[in-house]
């Protein structure tokens, strides 16, 4: 087990700390600790900084309220860098998005990952940024009784195309549901990482 002494600070007492989500693997945000702050994070097991623009300690969500329960600390080949593994509760970014890092620069489209995050942040973009004859702004337009209607009608598509024993059929099915519950999610302000947490708390049970 690497311990802090072990841990190489530059100069002035800093080492960079890479934050992800335990769940969903994205990379969160990157961010300073020295020893102080690395030393409260392991004892309050919640993600604490230090800001070198105001030159001070900063704990992660004590103004805005999206903290980050740490899971897991790991420290590069050359003990220079940290990996912080976390569960957030809300956004990691000040814009409010989940990551800070959304500035693409380049991307293989042929390689894009897709994921039901990725497909939630879609969602959550047409209801912040709607579009004309968009069917997402149609939903959240028409209200949460309409979205309601719609997860209950999907729900029984799924299990007649089951009953049917059709594997396509109720693939595509589910897809509609998910995409329908995701919907209800963004309306409702409920985040994928909530599900995630409150399925891993059944599992460990």
């Amino acid at each position: 087990m690497l311990s802090i002494d072990q841990l190489k600070f530059d100069e002035k007492g800093l080492i960079p700390a890479i934050v992800q989500d335990f769940f969903t693997k994205e990379v969160l945000m990157m961010a300073y600790m020295n020893e102080e702050s690395l030393a409260i994070t392991l004892e309050e097991s919640y993600t604490c900084f230090f800001s070198r623009s105001r030159n001070e300690l900063w704990r992660k969500g004590e103004t805005s309220g999206n903290r980050q329960k740490v899971v897991e600390i790991t420290g590069d080949c050359d003990n220079d860098t940290l990996l912080v593994k976390v569960i957030k509760n809300g956004p990691a970014c000040h814009t409010g998005s989940e990551s800070c890092f959304f500035n693409s620069i380049y991307e293989d489209e042929s390689q894009a990952e897709f994921d039901l995050e990725t497909l939630y942040s879609i969602v959550l973009d047409r209801k912040e940024n709607p579009k004309e004859n968009s069917y997402t702004n149609y939903l959240f337009d028409k209200g949460v009784e309409k979205i309601l209607k719609k997860v209950g009608e999907e729900s029984a598509e799924v299990i007649i195309a089951a009953m049917k024993g059709s594997h396509d059929e109720t693939v595509y099915e589910i897809s509609d549901l998910c995409y329908h519950l995701l919907v209800l999610m963004v309306e409702q302000n409920i985040l994928t990482s909530e599900i995630i947490t409150e399925l891993s708390s059944r599992h460990k049970g």
